[in-house]
């Protein structure tokens, strides 16, 4: 578009800034780190039964490897949508190389994706066996469908004897294993991108890729769990109003489901505990060096985003969840809103780094405002605004919904 200047629409600018600073990179780029953090966060979640043996997780690390997947399929698609030309988008992964962050995403991309597909396969290898030979000889369109599928996924391994399913668990632990680290590689490159920015005072800090790490162990253990207390919730409600008998009473389905979530939440707390710790040491220790852009940024900090900064992110997004969480006689409803909460903290300290680091003008004498578009009037203000966040944040659970169909993660033990 001739004479179109990315980001006009969405900034407004307070005292002195320079004529070509806007705020380019909008809320895209915020739930770009948001998404990939779930993505490492469900990952590593999944991983805790599976490299730790932390038996108490066996059903949720099941759930949350496939809804991993989801999540990282739909990862890549903020950075599309932000691209002026989304088809340069693939060169990112067909020219792959080290010679900058967003380029090695395309190796880590495809790597990591490797590793969550293969462990989902031998995860699930027993289960789709069965079901290549229980449809073998059914009649239906349906059903033919549904068993060549299966047999395409057998990948022609059959073999589902003791023996070999002990190798198949063998492989699970060494993938899930080497999935941890390239899961956090995965998204603390972002962190890196943003720490690395030396011409950006409030991103350029050492911190900056553990703490996208921490935050995303937290919202993907959060994410997992009020997923799976929707899904559960549901359950119970199709009970209820159902016809038929089920194998299972409200009963049965609400106790199973309490008891995995209080367990979960005891991990949750300690991730919490453990980004919000690194959050605060980065802002003690920025106000304690006091370098000589300081000065301008405490005016953000402790200005122009405090509402944002401590009443947004660390109170309603930190302080009032960790209590919610610690309180005695957990309830579902307490863990929803809580779960709600922390994924709001977790979106929010995005939001403030991403639109935070570009509030303060290079000039250090002037401030930018992001007003993000609610009602789209263009292709820019749709991708760039509310509905394009909202496409985006919807797409990993319409994967799921899909993968779930031929990998029930919640139903098959």
């Amino acid at each position: 578009m001739e004479g179109y200047v990315h980001g006009l629409e969405w900034t407004t600018k307070e005292l002195f800034t320079y004529p070509n600073e806007f705020i380019y990179w909008s809320i895209q780029i915020v739930m770009y780190p948001l998404m990939t953090g779930l993505v490492a966060g469900a990952f590593v979640l999944s991983s805790l039964y599976h490299v730790f043996g932390q038996k108490d997780l066996k059903d949720m690390a099941k759930f949350s490897l496939v809804f991993s997947f989801a999540l990282l399929i739909a990862a890549p698609m903020p950075l599309l949508l932000h691209l002026q030309h989304p088809l340069r988008g693939t060169e990112v992964f067909f020219t792959p190389h080290f010679t900058s962050a967003i380029s090695a995403f395309g190796i880590v991309f495809f790597t990591y994706s490797m590793i969550v597909a293969s462990e989902i396969w031998f995860v699930y290898r027993k289960f789709f066996v069965e079901q290549a030979l229980e449809l073998k000889d059914k009649e239906g369109i349906l059903n033919k469908i549904k068993g060549c599928i299966y047999r395409i996924l057998t990948l022609g391994a059959y073999d589902i004897s003791e023996e070999a399913l002990k190798k198949d668990e063998k492989a699970i632990k060494i993938l899930a294993g080497v999935g941890i680290p390239v899961a956090c590689f995965l998204h603390g490159y972002a962190g890196f991108i943003f720490g690395s920015v030396k011409a950006n005072a409030l991103w350029m800090t050492p911190l900056m890729p553990v703490i996208f790490i921490m935050s995303a162990i937290v919202s993907g253990i959060a994410l997992c769990m009020l997923t799976y207390i929707l899904i559960m919730e549901w359950k119970k409600f199709r009970i209820k109003t159902s016809k038929k008998p089920w194998e299972l009473t409200v009963e049965d389905v609400k106790g199973a489901e309490l008891e995995l979530i209080r367990k979960t939440s005891k991990y949750l707390v300690g991730f919490m505990i453990a980004a919000i710790t690194l959050e605060l040491l980065d802002l003690v220790f920025r106000g304690y060096t006091a370098v000589k852009s300081w000065d301008i940024l405490r005016s953000v900090i402790y200005g122009k985003d405090f509402v944002n900064i401590f009443i947004l992110q660390y109170g309603l997004g930190n302080l009032l969840p960790f209590v919610l969480l610690l309180l005695p006689k957990a309830s579902i409803r307490r863990m929803v809103i809580a779960l709600v909460l922390v994924l709001f903290g977790v979106f929010m300290m995005r939001w403030n780094v991403v639109i935070g680091g570009q509030a303060f003008s290079l000039t250090f004498s002037g401030y930018m405002h992001y007003h993000i578009p609610i009602i789209p009037h263009n292709i820019e203000t749709f991708k760039e605004g509310l509905m394009g966040a909202l496409v985006v944040g919807v797409m990993p659970f319409v994967l799921f919904w899909a993968f779930n169909k031929i990998v029930p993660s919640l139903k098959y033990k």
